[in-house]
């Protein structure tokens, strides 16, 4: 009984198995046959795709012009080495690529073996190789029969010719060519291109199939800017402006503008310190660089940032600042336009001046006495154009501070233009009051950026129109064909041409006889106004008080060419004026850049006498006919040497001398006979041309020359102490001392 029923559950569990048996076979039949006919193609597709390589082929980057077709930036072929270490045999190769490929390529030997450990096809060593290192790679792989671990694919690299000139304009570019700042991130979409794909047919281990398949998309190189910029006179720019940061260890750097004042165009834009584009992360300031290596851990990596990001910044148009006297120009012009004052119109300072129970004290403590408009400004009277903003009102002087675009952002094309926000950067017309508007007037109480300053300025000089500022001029293809041209764009005018006409002849006036003298230039009409402003906010959290020190220059003033702004940001000097320490730059940049332009210089006969004479060509002539050469010119001659010819000369034929120099010629077989430069500093012109003519050398005089102004010497080309050969020339520039 037992027997018979263990039988009988055997048997209907041999049945239950096989129904479940032939269920599950059924089951996987069908799936299999699913699989197989009815989703082939998606599984077919998915399985091809395993067997394909993807690769992206880089565009070419498009350069960068000046506005003379000069590059400013452009991409050259470079290289990524890479490794396969799945093709590394053992560990004894593994340490030969690491060893070999950190050599010479100056990366880290472990960072090198752990990619030789990694269980992928690809790893990258360094990018952005050039072409000689690439070469010596090349020659590693040869040498060792690498060629199947160690490989190089063809890139580019962003090169920039002419190092640190308009970095922070031009800005950088990232380790895959897309634009971090400047130019290159602002019209990144229009350089960077489209990158092409190479499609191919590859194993698991990324090695070419039997069959062959293969599908490439070119690639679409990007488009160049030609810019508005030109080199040298960003050059020249560059030159001066850097040259007054490091005289006076500007603590917030300093930047200059050199803009078209009928166009909008930015023919130079420089901040100082600034950096290599080239080399991006380096820090350029010693001593920053110094104080960064003394940090550990995250307080270093900290200061290296914020350091990376100030050398990076574009001062001219991400920085504020409270323009001071220089905004003159803007209160005096919209005053003029509405009649409330005129040529005639009288003032009188005796100091100081108060506006509802303030005292606003003139930076002449004694007082101007009594003036006329152009004596307000070539005094720069704070008392005299407070007294103008109340003529004026707070409705009106909000309408011409809004019309002349210092409410809102000028538009230029760079990335990282400050904003300005009403009740924080200026009082507008709800919140001002006639205290507020007294402060205003002479530039205090506000801020703006230098754009939106020289923008202004632009509009008061060049016929009344604001016009947009802009650092392109062109897009062009690989071709060179025009894609898209930027043209004048004016918003609005803000006051008239008469009213403009004016104001040229008060700035000219400035420079002439006024606290602008030191952007003097011989031969030009140039005019302008100084400021010197309080950083109030920054002063006073800890009491120290902070200054910046501008001037704001255009020429000719007759039919304004050239708009220049400098901004020297907390400098160090004994006395801390625009007129003494910004207008000299201005003035060094218009002597250089309006002969450039083709603005011929007309010369007074004082103005000829005091910049001296060509030296005449000497060389060739017997002594007795050099001698002659020079009978009709109040120059001299010292021989040096017993011969009778002249092999040389100093100065050289056509380098211009003050009166009275000396030439130097030397005769066969005499030996050149070295000098010692004496200290020019604080000398008058009289003394300098003295002390120049006992030291057997040439000086030629820069800046204010006229023997009677009271000018001093504050700068020389040639270091005191050093040694020149007899008859060198000194360039000696000469200022006399600004309030303001």
């Amino acid at each position: 009984m037992v027997y018979g029923s263990t039988r009988s559950m055997r048997q209907r569990s041999l049945a239950i198995l096989l129904v479940i048996s032939v269920g599950f076979f059924g089951m996987s039949s069908f799936n299999l046959a699913k699989y197989m006919i009815f989703n082939s193609s998606f599984y077919q597709q998915k399985a091809t795709l395993q067997q394909l390589q993807d690769t992206e082929i880089a565009a070419k980057r498009g350069d960068i012009y000046d506005r003379n077709m000069e590059v400013l930036a452009t991409s050259a072929t470079a290289y990524t080495v890479y490794i396969t270490p799945q093709d590394i045999d053992d560990d004894t190769e593994a340490k030969k690529v690491a060893k070999g490929l950190s050599e010479l390529l100056d990366v880290e030997y472990e960072d090198v073996y752990k990619s030789t450990q990694a269980s992928t096809y690809y790893e990258k060593i360094k990018s952005k190789v050039d072409q000689a290192l690439a070469n010596k790679v090349r020659k590693f792989i040869s040498e060792n029969e690498l060629g199947d671990i160690i490989g190089l694919d063809e890139g580019s690299k962003r090169y920039y010719p002419n190092d640190n000139l308009a970095s922070t304009v031009l800005g950088f570019v990232g380790a895959d060519n897309q634009g971090l700042s400047g130019l290159e991130f602002y019209y990144d979409d229009t350089l960077k291109g489209v990158p092409g794909r190479v499609v191919a047919a590859k194993n698991a281990k990324g090695a070419d199939m039997p069959f062959t398949y293969e599908k490439v998309v070119d690639a679409q190189s990007g488009n160049s800017l030609v810019l508005t910029i030109d080199s040298y006179i960003q050059y020249v720019a560059e030159k001066y402006l850097e040259e007054a940061v490091t005289q006076y260890s500007c603590n917030e750097r300093g930047c200059a503008i050199v803009m078209d004042p009928k166009t909008g165009e930015i023919l130079a834009m420089t901040t100082k310190p600034d950096y290599n584009p080239n080399t991006p992360f380096t820090i350029y300031d010693p001593a920053v660089a110094e104080a960064i290596a003394k940090l550990t851990g995250d307080e270093k990596s900290t200061a290296l940032s914020v350091a990376q990001q100030k050398q990076w910044r574009n001062k001219a148009i991400s920085d504020t600042y409270e323009p001071g006297s220089v905004f003159k120009i803007v209160t005096g012009s919209a005053a003029y336009e509405e009649g409330k004052i005129t040529e005639n119109s009288a003032f009188n300072c005796g100091g100081n001046i108060t506006i509802a129970g303030t005292t606003y004290n003139c930076h002449k403590h004694s007082g101007h006495g009594h003036q006329d408009l152009a004596g307000a400004f070539q005094n720069s009277c704070n008392p005299a154009f407070i007294q103008i903003g109340q003529m004026l009102g707070t409705e009106l002087f909000f309408k011409y501070f809004k019309s002349y675009g210092l409410t809102e952002r000028t538009g230029i094309d760079l990335p990282g233009e400050a904003s300005t926000v009403a009740g924080v950067s200026y009082h507008d017309i709800s919140t001002m009051s006639i205290v507020d508007l007294a402060s205003e007037s002479f530039g205090q109480g506000f801020n703006v950026t230098p754009i939106q300053l020289a923008t202004a300025v632009c509009a008061a000089v060049n016929g009344g129109n604001l016009v947009k500022p802009h650092v392109v001029k062109e897009v062009v293809d690989a071709e060179g064909n025009t894609v898209k041209s930027i043209d004048t764009t004016v918003k609005r005018q803000v006051i008239s041409k008469e009213t403009s006409k004016a104001i040229c002849s008060f700035l000219e006036g400035v420079v002439s006889e006024g606290s602008g003298k030191n952007s003097y230039v011989a031969g030009y009409r140039v005019g302008g106004k100084t400021g010197t402003s309080q950083k109030l906010a920054q002063s006073n959290t800890d009491g120290v008080k902070r200054l910046v020190a501008s001037f704001c220059g255009i020429a000719p003033c007759d039919n304004a060419e050239l708009v220049i702004l400098i901004v020297l940001d907390e400098p160090n000097a004994p006395v801390i004026y625009g007129g003494t320490l910004a207008a000299p730059i201005a003035g060094k940049i218009f002597n250089e850049v309006l002969p450039y332009l083709g603005v011929e210089a007309v010369y007074s006969e004082g103005e000829q006498a005091a910049i001296g004479q060509p030296t005449p060509a000497l060389v060739g002539k017997t002594v007795e006919q050099a001698r002659e050469s020079i009978e009709s010119t109040n120059l001299y001659i010292k021989v040096v040497g017993s011969g009778d010819k002249v092999v040389r000369q100093l100065p050289a034929s056509g380098q211009m001398i003050s009166n009275n120099g000396t030439i130097v010629v030397y005769t066969d077989g005499a030996e050149d006979t070295k000098v010692t430069v004496p200290d020019f500093t604080n000398c008058s012109i009289s003394e300098a041309v003295s002390l120049a003519s006992n030291s057997q050398l040439n000086i030629s005089l820069s800046g204010i020359t006229g023997e009677n102004s009271g000018a001093v010497a504050y700068l020389q080309s040639i270091k005191p102490g050093e040694e020149v050969d007899m008859g060198t020339v000194i360039t000696v520039s000469f200022r006399v001392s600004s309030t303001d």
